[in-house]
């Protein structure tokens, strides 16, 4: 059957968006991703080997701080040892309890660090040795002796909002939050001399699909007029003038902006900002109070989800959800929560993929030398010959700015260098 054959099969069904969606979108992204895990990255082995021994020493020096301040020696790793140290020993209090006993966990940890300076070498302990088990032994026992590089495998479909994952090796996690962890990158390097890395990311997308989708007039001229959209809501929230807006304010913005349109509760806000409750819920009412266009239209997709049973992204793709309440607060349940990050996240996910074959497309009708290697959500990592880097730029750059036509400006950063770490803005044109 051919392809209209089978869409005239399914026309006037509910199937129709998905049908689309999977010819127009998921079926041409599948010989794009084989092609990306046959191509691999090239991984310095003997970079992240040297990275191994430096955390190594690192871990042995923590390890006797460590057991210097507890008094005695012990196994770090062992929960329950740990937990005599910090409450039996220790006295320090009892966060929360576990089927076990006192939980040992993150959240504990940072809650006791101001009381006591041991529970902050563990959480340094429980860091270095993930990077090091995970990363920095593993990824060069994971690299192809015929190719030299890491072959990733990419799920299309295993997300539930349509984001690709990755695994055996999982190149979408390779730790950015730390110093340590990001010098990870500096081991992914171009295949051959005389290439370098360049790296496509689209900038704040999930904020500016927000923006679309409801229409609202001050975050949507925010975005076409080019200013920083964490500065222009702090300077709309706190009610001053751009040039006033200060680190706390933007600090203070931006986790709003990301935060609180999934649901994030005044608690929630508060403990992540560490500011009081009541000053959380202040701001949050006052971003809505401002953005009610964003607001308004939350509101509306929870209503639709409701009614409807499922999310729907830009592209159509649609995910049952089922628990919205008839009259949703602003302290969101999960299921509205997940609607929400559904449509948002999920229509960045479809943007991507969309971009992923433009970009393709054209490599392929110019007979570029590029290579597409990675995606990383709102990335895409490219290894080039550098004479050739200025009109891969201008190249990717045209096709992940008009995958989608949105009522605001999609804008994409580039930066290229020598490794995934050491890269340089670079600009189209």
């Amino acid at each position: 059957m051919s392809r209209g054959n089978r869409r005239d099969g399914h026309r006037g069904t509910r199937r129709d968006n998905l049908w689309d969606l999977y010819w127009d979108l998921e079926r041409p992204l599948i010989p794009i991703l084989a092609e990306m895990e046959f191509t691999g990255i090239r991984l310095d082995s003997d970079e992240l080997g040297r990275q191994a021994e430096s955390v190594g020493e690192r871990l042995e020096a923590l390890v006797g701080e460590i057991h210097e301040l507890a008094g005695r020696e012990f196994n770090i790793d062992s929960p329950k040892q740990l937990r005599e140290i910090l409450f039996e020993e220790l006295g320090l209090p009892v966060q929360k309890r576990t089927k076990t006993g006192p939980s040992t966990d993150q959240s504990v940890l940072e809650k006791l660090a101001p009381m006591h300076p041991l529970p902050e070498r563990i959480t340094g302990h429980r860091q270095l040795s993930k990077l090091k088990n995970t990363y920095l032994d593993a990824l060069p026992a994971m690299v192809n002796a015929e190719t030299g590089r890491l072959h990733t495998s990419f799920n299309q479909v295993a997300a539930s909002t349509g984001r690709l994952s990755s695994l055996q090796p999982n190149l979408q996690n390779i730790p950015i939050r730390t110093a340590e962890g990001r010098q990870v990158r500096r081991a992914f390097v171009p295949g051959d001399d005389g290439m370098v890395l360049l790296c496509a990311d689209y900038s704040q997308v999930e904020l500016r699909v927000l923006a679309h989708f409801s229409g609202d007039e001050a975050m949507q001229a925010a975005f076409r007029d080019g200013v920083d959209i964490h500065a222009a809501v702090a300077a709309e929230v706190f009610g001053v003038d751009a040039a006033g807006v200060d680190s706390d304010m933007r600090r203070m913005a931006k986790a709003v902006n990301f935060g609180v349109v999934y649901g994030q509760s005044p608690f929630g806000l508060a403990a992540s900002l560490g500011i009081p409750q009541s000053e959380a819920a202040s701001f949050i009412d006052g971003y809505f109070a401002r953005y009610h266009g964003v607001a308004d239209y939350l509101d509306r997709v929870l209503d639709e989800c409701r009614k409807l049973g499922y999310a729907e992204t830009i592209r159509g793709r649609r995910r049952p959800i089922h628990g919205i309440r008839p009259e949703p607060n602003r302290q969101r349940n999960m299921p509205e929560r997940t609607a929400i990050n559904s449509v948002i996240q999920g229509s960045a996910a479809d943007l991507i993929k969309q971009a992923m074959i433009g970009v393709d497309g054209a490599l392929k009708r110019d007979n570029h030398p590029a290579r597409m290697l990675l995606q990383i959500h709102d990335e895409l990592v490219f290894e080039v010959p550098e004479d050739d880097l200025q009109s891969l730029v201008e190249l990717v750059c045209h096709e992940m700015e008009s995958a989608l036509t949105l009522d605001v400006p999609l804008v994409v950063d580039c930066a290229a260098g020598a490794n995934w770490l050491e890269i340089d803005e670079i600009a189209a044109g």
